[in-house]
C-alpha cells in the first residue's frame, strides 16, 4: 500500500472529532483510553447524536418505524430524518457510537423484542401490515425483518444471536444465486398488467443479494470462512459480467410489485473521481473490501489504484462535481445518513476542508480494508 502519511496528516489538523476518532481507533490503533474517552464525549454534543438521543423512547426504541413514512395523511411522523429507526441507527453506526453505550445497547435490545416492535409499528395501518408480513421477502431484499437484522449488525450485534446467525446465511443463499444464472431472465417473469412501471418481478422465496444483504455481511463474522469469501469474491464479480446497466426488478409479495431494497441488479462501478455513480457509491464500494476479499474482487482492486492515484499528490481526495449528473448524486448534497445516501461524517461542509475530509477518510479507510488481512 502507498504511503498514507500526508493524507493522515491532513486528517488530523483538518477533520471534525467523529473522524479523528475513528482514524485513531480503528486505522492508527494509537488512541489511549482518555482520549478515547474524550472524543467520544465531544462526539456525544454533536448535534446530530443530540437529536438521536433525543428521540430514544422509555422502551429503548429510537423514533418511529424503519425505513418509514415521514408523512401519513396530512401528519408528520418524523420531524428530521434522524426521527426514523434506520437513519438513527446509521448514524450511531457510522460514528462509531461503542455497542455499550445505553442508546446503542437499549435500542438493540428493543429491536430483539416481539412485544416491543410490535408496539413501535402499530401506529399507522401500514406499518402494521408490515409487521405482520415481516418475514415474506427476506431472502430477496423485501422485508422489514432485513432492515432490523441489518441495524443490529451495523449496530456491532450481527453476530450474538442465533436468528441474525441465520440471517447471513441467507445473504450468502443470495450471492449464491447470482452463481446459478447465466441473466437476470432466468429468474424474473413478466408482469401481466399495464402499469407504467411494468418490470420484470422474482417471487418472494427467491434468493437474491441486496444493499442490505451485503451490509450484514460487513458488519458480521460468524459467516467467514475462505470458501464463503470465494464465493463472496466471484459472485461480486459475476454480477458485473451478467447484469446490465439499464435493469429493473420487482418482488411480487401478496398480489402485488414492490421495489427491492436496492437489489444487486446493476453492474458495480470502480471509483473514479470524475464519477458520482450512484447514491450508495462508496458505501457499496467500502462494504465490499469490509468483507476481507478485495483482493479477488476486480471492482475493489481497480477502485484502490484509482484512488491512490488521485491522491498521490498531495495526500487530499478530491473528486470533479463539474457535470450535472455528479452535480446530482453529489455527498454535499447529503445531510442525513438515510438509507438513500453515501456516508457523511463531517457535520458542517460550510467549514474549511471538512468535505475533502470526508472524501479523504474514506480513501484511507478504504485502502486499509484493502490491504487488511483477508479470510
Amino acid at each position: 500500500m502507498m504511503n498514507l502519511s500526508k493524507s493522515i496528516d491532513f486528517l488530523l489538523e483538518n477533520a471534525g472529532v467523529v473522524i479523528q476518532y475513528r482514524l485513531r481507533k480503528e486505522i492508527l490503533r494509537n488512541i489511549t483510553s482518555p482520549e478515547e474517552v474524550k472524543l467520544l464525549e465531544q462526539i456525544y454534543q454533536t448535534p446530530n447524536f443530540k437529536l438521536v438521543e433525543s428521540y430514544a423512547k422509555p422502551n429503548g426504541y429510537i423514533g418511529s418505524g424503519m425505513h418509514s413514512w415521514d408523512n401519513w395523511r396530512g401528519r408528520v411522523l418524523h420531524r428530521t430524518p434522524l426521527e426514523d429507526g434506520e437513519t438513527a441507527a446509521r448514524l450511531l453506526s457510522y460514528y462509531a457510537v461503542p455497542k455499550t453505550h445505553p442508546i446503542v445497547a437499549n435500542f438493540v435490545a428493543a429491536m430483539r423484542d416481539e412485544e416491543i416492535l410490535r408496539h413501535e409499528f402499530s401506529y399507522i395501518s401500514p406499518e402494521m401490515s408490515r409487521y405482520n408480513d415481516r418475514f415474506i421477502g427476506m431472502s430477496c431484499g423485501f422485508s422489514l425483518m432485513i432492515l432490523i437484522y441489518t441495524m443490529r449488525a451495523m449496530l456491532g450485534y450481527g453476530d450474538d444471536t442465533d436468528d441474525v446467525k441465520e440471517f447471513q446465511k441467507v445473504c450468502l443463499k443470495g450471492f449464491e444465486r447470482i452463481l446459478e444464472i447465466n441473466s437476470i431472465d432466468d429468474i424474473t417473469k413478466t408482469q401481466q398488467s399495464k402499469s407504467k412501471y411494468n418490470y420484470p418481478y422474482i417471487e418472494a422465496d427467491e434468493f437474491f443479494p441486496c444493499s442490505y444483504s451485503l451490509a450484514t455481511l460487513a458488519y458480521t463474522h460468524s459467516w467467514r470462512s475462505a470458501g464463503n469469501g470465494i464465493l463472496l469474491a466471484d459472485a461480486l464479480n459475476r454480477i458485473n459480467e451478467i447484469m446490465k446497466s439499464d435493469c429493473n426488478m420487482h418482488v411480487k409479495v401478496n398480489g402485488k410489485y414492490y421495489a427491492p431494497l436496492f437489489a444487486l441488479n446493476r453492474p458495480l462501478r470502480a471509483f473514479r473521481y470524475n464519477l458520482v455513480d450512484s447514491i450508495l457509491y462508496r458505501r457499496l464500494l467500502t462494504e465490499i473490501a469490509m468483507l476481507g476479499v478485495s483482493g479477488r474482487v476486480d471492482v475493489i482492486r481497480e477502485s484502490a489504484v484509482n484512488i491512490e492515484e488521485a491522491i498521490r499528490a498531495d495526500g487530499i481526495l478530491r473528486i470533479d462535481l463539474a457535470s450535472p449528473h455528479n452535480r446530482r448524486y453529489s455527498p454535499k448534497n447529503i445531510e442525513y445518513p438515510t438509507p438513500y445516501t453515501d456516508v457523511r461524517l463531517e457535520p458542517d461542509y460550510k467549514r474549511k476542508y471538512a468535505f475533502e475530509c470526508d472524501l479523504t477518510f474514506w480513501a484511507v479507510q478504504f485502502l486499509n480494508l484493502v490491504e487488511g488481512i483477508e479470510i
